[in-house]
């Protein structure tokens, strides 16, 4: 497993995610001192009709964390409890800053790869692409901070714990993060259905980023103008797409067959 990253980078990555006790904490002065402290929260929702909240919403916004305003019956569905109208959901991992993780493996000498995950939001998917990326030996996962899956127990139990090993970065803006890479040297790879390319017509051995898009569109057409390759993976049955899961599994090993090849 070693040889497979390279001892640089497996040593950046060594166990750098940390499952949480709890999925979420709720109550006012529960959710202000859970922001207060380092622990990583996904999202926070917040009563509609809920006044006198500007320190739950100025702690959120300092640290970049989404707020959604929801009714009660909202809340209620996450637990019955005195729950005050603030519920905090604490994420598994705790969350990479994607240019330092970049910085990190042109250091080692690798080439990178990385995936980004355009509005998944199905946790169990999420688990899945996370197992694959990290079994294909993927040095980072994207995600936006609004419109993802939550990172949570189900979400380390689906990936088998690869959540533990391969770090995950929350942006806020893809097409800004997309448009880093790119500047950073990376081809931008969209799978997609939309695309006149074959997963198998790219050259992984560039630095580059795959993008795998939401379970019911797809990737927005604003990454997918972005991208160097719009490659699809050709289907010879009557239904039209694959899981998302199953299609991440496909270009990642590609990748992986590429890089055993001219290894």
């Amino acid at each position: 497993m070693e040889n497979r990253k390279g001892s640089g980078v497996k040593k950046f990555h060594k166990h750098i995610n940390r499952p949480n006790k709890e999925d979420f904490v709720f109550g006012v002065n529960s959710v202000i001192e859970t922001l207060k402290s380092e622990q990583e929260i996904d999202k926070i929702l917040l009563l509609k009709e809920m006044k006198h909240v500007e320190e739950i919403e100025t702690l959120a916004r300092n640290r970049g964390i989404p707020v959604q305003k929801v009714p009660m019956e909202k809340l209620n569905r996450v637990t019955m409890k005195n729950h005050q109208g603030a519920i905090a959901f604490v994420s598994a991992v705790n969350f990479a800053i994607l240019s330092n993780v970049v910085t990190s493996i042109f250091e080692s000498g690798e080439s990178p790869l990385v995936l980004i995950l355009d509005r998944i939001t199905d946790v169990r998917n999420f688990g899945a692409i996370c197992r694959s990326a990290e079994c294909s030996g993927v040095h980072a996962v994207v995600v936006p901070a609004r419109g993802s899956a939550q990172i949570n127990g189900d979400a380390m139990k689906t990936s088998s714990g690869a959540l533990n090993f391969i770090p995950v970065c929350r942006e806020t803006d893809l097409i800004n993060t997309v448009k880093y890479l790119k500047n950073s040297g990376f081809q931008i790879i969209s799978c997609t259905e939309k695309g006149n390319d074959l997963v198998y017509d790219a050259d992984y051995s560039l630095p580059t980023a795959i993008i795998m898009g939401s379970e019911e569109d797809g990737i927005s057409d604003a990454l997918i103008d972005l991208s160097d390759f719009k490659a699809q993976i050709p289907l010879k049955g009557k239904v039209e797409s694959l899981n998302v899961s199953v299609a991440a599994g496909v270009i990642l090993f590609e990748a992986v067959r590429q890089k055993m090849k001219q290894a």
